[in-house]
């Protein structure tokens, strides 16, 4: 597979901010996922950075001793390449923020604590190529397995919400808010504050199949919110004043997720994501995995975002993790951490960015481009 199109040379000197940047926590996100790569192969994207040209990468990666931030950027600019990521059908790319909420939740239900987080059910099976039975959206990456083996599409939220999957004893825990469920269901993880004291957390582990219809796009098309005013805040404000439209809203997002238990290793890193390694707050990026290969080191420059705490966002982040939503080369979601101040970072970054991918020397050199 040859590198798209997409994808042009450029040198680090076209990076803006690239030498101010302190790449300490880019290299240790980047080598975390190097041990991963060790054990695992991810899939190459259809962008062609190929999987195995990340070999001598990972390997330097795994050698090396902590470095300072001068060091970081050395070792990227001694194994990489960097190449502008062209937008699909926009001037330039974009950017969003996600995190992991912290809530509070029961064991057992209460009247208090009345809305579910479930577990993946036996009869959701996957499917691709081989066993997608005629007439399933090709877009479905999972399917209901009926007794007779029959696979078909999944109850959606609406219904599983409704009751067709009660009485199965998929619920991990519960909580007080349908609001809160549901954005956990968008961010794709989640701490649960148990009432004994501990923390459990809980991270994605299936979904329905269906396609993710966000509110803040439903709202603003029904007028309810300025389409450049919607954040998650004025989401869940709009909620809040709304009550009785909750399911109204919600119920147009036919995608629902499942989870699992998942052990809560070091507080400091964020949940173990899409490429099977913890996210670092700021360093890790959600990507377009059908585009995009797991590992990918991404500079990214946007020049009005200060959410992080400097404008302009100059950073170089590492392809950690994927979502429903990010679709399209130049398209990335930024990891803030977790608990409600990182949800006041995520919650607000909707900006134009440029975006740069960091191709291992090997395969850029090899393919003259």
């Amino acid at each position: 597979m040859s590198l798209s199109p997409l994808l042009r040379r450029v040198g680090f000197d076209a990076l803006p901010g690239w030498d101010a940047d302190d790449g300490r926590a880019a290299f240790a996100a980047y080598r975390r996922s190097a041990e991963m790569a060790a054990t695992r192969t991810y899939r190459t994207g259809s962008l062609g950075i190929s999987a195995a040209a990340f070999a001598s990468a990972h390997a330097a990666a795994r050698a090396a001793p902590p470095p300072d931030g001068r060091a970081a950027r050395t070792f990227f600019e001694t194994h990489f390449v960097p190449f502008r990521v062209v937008p699909d059908g926009r001037a330039r790319g974009f950017v969003t923020g996600y995190y992991e909420p912290e809530v509070d939740a029961a064991p057992q239900a209460s009247p208090a604590f009345r809305y579910p987080l479930l577990s993946r059910p036996a009869d959701l099976v996957a499917v691709d190529d081989d066993n997608r039975p005629p007439g399933l959206d090709p877009y479905f990456a999972f399917a209901r397995q009926y007794p007779d083996g029959r696979l078909g599409e999944y109850f959606d939220r609406a219904a599983i919400e409704a009751g067709a999957l009660s009485g199965r004893g998929l619920e991990i825990a519960w909580l007080a808010d349908p609001v809160d469920v549901f954005f956990i269901h968008v961010q794709g993880a989640a701490r649960l504050r148990m009432p004994d004291g501990t923390v459990r957390r809980v991270t994605y582990a299936a979904k329905s199949g269906h396609r993710f219809t966000g509110p803040g796009g439903i709202l603003a098309e029904i007028g309810e919110l300025a389409r450049e005013n919607v954040t998650m805040q004025t989401i869940r404000a709009w909620f809040w004043e709304n009550p009785q439209r909750k399911s109204e809203i919600l119920w147009q997002n036919r995608s629902f997720i499942f989870f699992k238990d998942a052990p809560v290793d070091d507080s400091a890193l964020g949940p173990v994501a899409a490429a099977k390694v913890p996210l670092t707050a700021g360093r890790s990026l959600a990507v377009d995995r059908l585009l995009h290969t797991f590992g990918t080191p991404v500079f990214v420059h946007a020049p009005d975002l200060a959410a992080f705490g400097e404008a302009p966002f100059s950073r170089l982040m590492i392809a950690q993790d994927t979502g429903s939503a990010i679709t399209g080369p130049a398209r990335g979601d930024l990891f803030a951490g977790s608990g409600a101040a990182a949800g006041d970072i995520a919650g607000v970054v909707r900006h134009d960015a440029d975006f740069f991918v960091l191709v291992p020397r090997v395969l850029a050199d090899g393919a003259g481009a």
